[in-house]
């Protein structure tokens, strides 16, 4: 209403705050998506460490499909790259292990895969997508079927039956649920709220038979110490379920 239909523009996108930047190439489709005449210059690569006063790309195009793409690009772009940001806190702490920080299933409804793309950015790993992906039985799933050896083994016969090729991953709660799990025979044993001397226990008792994860109460405070005890992977749902976006600006 205050712009004329054909009046063309530039705007900047603008780091306002330290960070890991995410998104860049989201923002490129996301403009010419909406103006096929835009044209794009993206200056920072997705996942670099970003300075508050950076400028993260340049755009130029139809001044109204600017306009119409600034909160799109935005709410995507600074939840992104705070995704991105904090995963690169924790995976920084302990870059010195062989262990890999994971997401959850735990994100925001319909942008999983952007989410877990930032994960991967911020320098973490991706656990499963869906439940396609790797069969997890927690502790309803054993609980409800009667104990982890009746759980796999009915998964085991499952899988077997419909030809799928999925790896098994059973959560524990103590030392006797992660024994049951290795005589049961999986891929990943996750062990759940334990503490990290318990971890190292539980980790030497496995002896490398299966992969191992540590989850629940874990922290960037406690994270070294679960990671030093030897487990392969943390997963940490509050790397996308409680963000805090970075700060960046649209500006013309």
């Amino acid at each position: 209403s205050s712009i004329p239909a054909d009046h063309r523009g530039k705007a900047q996108l603008i780091i306002k705050e330290a960070g890991v930047f995410a998104g860049g190439a989201l923002a490129t489709y996301l403009f010419k998506y909406l103006d096929n005449t835009a044209t794009v210059e993206q200056f920072i690569e997705d996942g670099a460490l970003v300075e508050k006063g950076t400028v993260a790309l340049f755009v130029e195009g139809n001044t109204i499909k600017l306009l119409q793409s600034e909160r799109l690009v935005l709410n995507y772009l600074q939840r992104l790259s705070g995704i991105a940001t904090r995963t690169y806190s924790y995976a920084a702490k302990i870059k010195h292990t062989s262990c890999t920080v994971l997401d959850t299933r735990k994100t925001t409804p319909g942008l999983r895969l952007l989410e877990k793309w930032a994960v991967a950015l911020g320098g973490g790993g991706n656990h499963r997508m869906g439940l396609y992906d790797m069969v997890m039985l927690k502790d309803n799933h054993v609980d409800f079927a009667g104990g982890i050896k009746a759980a796999v083994a009915r998964t085991k016969a499952y899988l077997a039956q419909t030809n799928r090729m999925l790896a098994i991953e059973v959560e524990t709660r103590n030392l006797q649920e992660v024994k049951e799990a290795l005589q049961a025979g999986v891929d990943r044993i996750m062990l759940d709220n334990f503490s990290p001397e318990l971890c190292k226990t539980a980790v030497a008792l496995i002896a490398n038979r299966c992969e191992t994860e540590a989850s629940g109460g874990i922290t960037l405070a406690n994270l070294r110490a679960y990671a030093e005890a030897g487990v392969d992977f943390i997963s940490l749902g509050m790397l996308t379920h409680s963000v805090k976006s970075l700060d960046i600006s649209f500006k013309i």
